[in-house]
């Protein structure tokens, strides 16, 4: 009852927001005031035109959108939220296309089958598998806009007592021209279709921006809590790929009924964060003039930056929990207990990170071909374990490590043919002294036979220490210290082809890992009196593979239209030449097939159809939920999971402001092999009905 009450509280507190920001827009600057940032410029070096007309019933006219890089604040542009297709996948933890391993259940760990797609691990990597809802500062959206802009959007299944729901809110607002400001909400309750399985993921944040001729500014302040209740998964997967049989005859039990391995285990991660990145412009006012009607034009200047002094500022807290409440448990299912019944073991990180740069800008003149950036970067961190197994007597160890890199970048971005960036740094002092990353992207747009076709191409190449908690970890059940790790040498070539007028792209790539590092489970069987395993104590390592591991990628995108009937369809083909390691599905693919039409003289878009998720067998990655990671299957007792596929039905609505959809997930769920597992002995949701409405807010 608390929750909902936060909900409705929640709810009525964005729509008054609303509101009373339009008051007082309105008072300060007129009905007509601008949200136009005079700085502001395409990647063409065109001023952006924010009054331009839209589709004023779907999103404010003259809104637009953008999000920064985290090390220097360039300006990302991007399009406003307007998704009409597909937004019955946009509540999906597996991804749109169905790409990520995951419990279950929603908002829980999730790992990438897609090789190339999976993130690089921070330095604080028990939060990574939740990016299904928490936000890093480059995947902040800012927002300019004429009107202040909600948006509320609230997702629900319907499955009696155990169903998900997430509810998002996300509002901003312009106190002048240069000037806005606002914050996002993102609460995610999964109480879980199987038992000791539930989630509650609460994230929010604050962003400001100020962008001016010659001063810009972007501020971020963001929080994480993040609970999940571990249930090791289910105790044998026969209740999934054999369920008459382990009913002996009885009735159909439900998802609740099948027993889980752990119970009274959970993790749980809070984190802060702060993010500055701000610049001081120099440069000079060029004129231009801009015809207001047939007799008159108008004279404007532009400002036109020349150099710029960058600052950005990082400032990360975070402390994770696991909390194990059954010592016999403990003693049955683990190899070892170092902290004895003491119930509870925790880690934490603090990490503040400065980054100085001056930049050449791109086009002050014909002969700037390209941007240039030279910058400096401290980072210092201060990490927290326990380092004694006394219950009586708690002792935390710090490991305080202070890293100085030296770099720069190249950019081009306006023009309309070329645009690419080349960025490297290498650490010369401090803990990771002599790791080094050069990366690189670019893109080549033309014609070719009427279709615009784009090229795009990325490379890099990384020498880099493993992060802190592969060198060091000690918990209840896992600890270890490898101060003896090698660098991992990673370098990656990869290229992609889009054609827009025949919705193709193909993309294709090479990965070479030299010193791999992974998470290994090295759980010991347990023996009867016949010397017959009966079962495992888990227990996991970190090791690395000193020879080096290739990994092939190719992806084909395409999208076909026929009248009313569209197809979009996805197949991507992966090769590691280090199964046993870097275990890959050879083939993973998504098809949706569906009608789209216009009703009500087309102010109504109504999208009916069914999409499906599937990809080949393999050995996929287990769960740790002692760490909260995934990590290698044990040698001596893999499962495969693949080979079934997952289908969707869905109706999907987009009148004006409002997107509604409606959908049964897993209609397929009792026909086939029913092996339809998303992790080992964790299997996917069973059939449910899902909603989920999207409703813009504005004047």
């Amino acid at each position: 009852m608390k929750r909902k009450h936060l909900s409705i509280l929640i709810l009525f507190l964005c729509c008054t927001l609303s509101v009373n920001a339009q008051n007082m827009l309105n008072n300060q600057f007129g009905s007509s005031a601008s949200g136009r940032s005079l700085g502001n410029r395409d990647r063409n070096g065109n001023p952006i035109d924010t009054t331009a007309v839209t589709d004023a019933s779907t999103i404010p006219i003259g809104m637009y959108a953008w999000k920064v890089t985290k090390r220097l604040g360039n300006i990302v542009p991007v399009p406003v939220d307007t998704l009409q297709s597909g937004f019955q996948n946009s509540n999906d933890t597996g991804g749109p296309t169905g790409q990520y391993n995951y419990l279950g259940n929603l908002g829980s760990p999730r790992l990438s089958r897609i090789f190339f797609d999976r993130k690089e691990e921070s330095q604080f990597f028990f939060t990574d598998p939740y990016d299904f809802s928490v936000l890093t500062p480059d995947e902040v959206t800012f927002t300019n806009t004429l009107s202040p802009f909600t948006n509320l959007t609230y997702h629900k299944s319907f499955s009696n007592r155990n169903s998900e729901e997430r509810f998002k809110s996300y509002f901003a607002v312009n106190a002048n021209a240069k000037l806005g400001f606002g914050f996002f909400v993102d609460y995610v309750y999964g109480r879980g279709m199987y038992n000791n399985q539930s989630t509650a993921l609460f994230n929010t944040g604050l962003f400001a921006s100020y962008r001016g001729d010659k001063y810009d500014m972007h501020f971020i302040f963001s929080y994480d809590n993040l609970k999940m209740r571990e249930n090791g998964g289910i105790t044998d997967d026969r209740y999934i790929t054999d369920p008459l049989d382990m009913a002996e005859g009885k009735k159909q039990y439900n998802s609740t009924d099948i027993p889980t391995t752990l119970n009274r285990i959970w993790n749980h991660n809070r984190s802060y964060h702060t993010f500055l990145t701000h610049r001081y412009n120099l440069g000079f006012y060029k004129e231009r003039t801009d015809s207001v009607s047939k007799d008159s034009v108008r004279t404007i200047q532009d400002f036109v930056p020349v150099t710029s002094f960058i600052h950005t500022l990082e400032l990360d807290m975070n402390k994770r929990n696991y909390i194990s409440q059954d010592h016999k448990q403990n003693l049955e299912l683990f190899e070892h207990n170092y902290f004895g019944s003491d119930s509870t073991d925790v880690s934490k990180r603090t990490s503040f990170r400065n980054t100085f740069g001056i930049s050449l800008r791109e086009g002050f003149n014909k002969w700037a071909k390209a941007g240039l950036t030279a910058f400096l970067t401290h980072e210092y961190r201060d990490f927290a374990l326990r380092d004694t197994t006394d219950s009586e007597k708690i002792v935390m160890k710090h490991y305080k490590e202070n890293i100085v890199y030296l770099g720069g970048e190249l950019l081009k971005e306006q023009g309309k043919t070329l645009h690419y960036k080349v960025l490297g740094e290498v650490a010369v002092a401090g803990e990771d002294a002599g790791n080094f990353r050069v990366e690189g992207n670019g893109d080549l747009n033309f014609k070719l036979l009427g279709d615009s076709v784009r090229l795009e191409a990325n490379a890099f190449v990384k020498n880099l220490n493993p992060t802190f908690f592969y060198r060091h970890f000690h918990s209840k059940h896992y600890w270890w210290d490898n101060d003896d790790l090698s660098k991992e040498m990673r370098t990656r070539v990869e290229g992609k082809l889009h054609f827009d007028r025949l919705g193709t792209t193909l993309r294709a790539g090479v990965e070479n890992i030299k010193n791999y590092t992974y998470l290994a489970n090295t759980s010991v069987p347990v023996l009867n009196n016949d010397q017959q395993v009966t079962s495992y104590k888990n227990n996991a390592t970190v090791k690395q593979h000193s020879g080096n591991i290739q990994v092939f990628t190719a992806m084909l995108q395409q999208k076909f239209k026929l009248g009313i009937f569209h197809l979009d369809g996805e197949v991507v083909y992966q090769k590691s030449s280090e199964r046993d390691i870097l275990p890959l599905p050879s083939l993973s693919a998504y098809g949706n097939l569906y009608i789209k039409a216009g009703l009500a003289k087309k102010v109504l878009q109504v999208e009916l159809g069914a999409d499906v998720r599937y990809f080949t067998k393999y050995d996929a990655p287990d769960y740790s939920p002692v760490i909260g990671q995934f990590y290698l299957q044990n040698p001596n007792n893999k499962i495969s999971i693949g080979g079934c596929p997952i289908v969707n039905v869905y109706a999907n609505l987009h009148l004006k402001r409002t997107r509604f959809y409606i959908m049964m997930y897993n209609i397929n769920q009792s026909s086939g092999n029913s092996r339809y597992f998303l992790a080992p002995h964790y299997p996917a949701n069973p059939k449910m009905l899902k909603a989920g409405l999207s409703w813009n807010f504005f004047d």
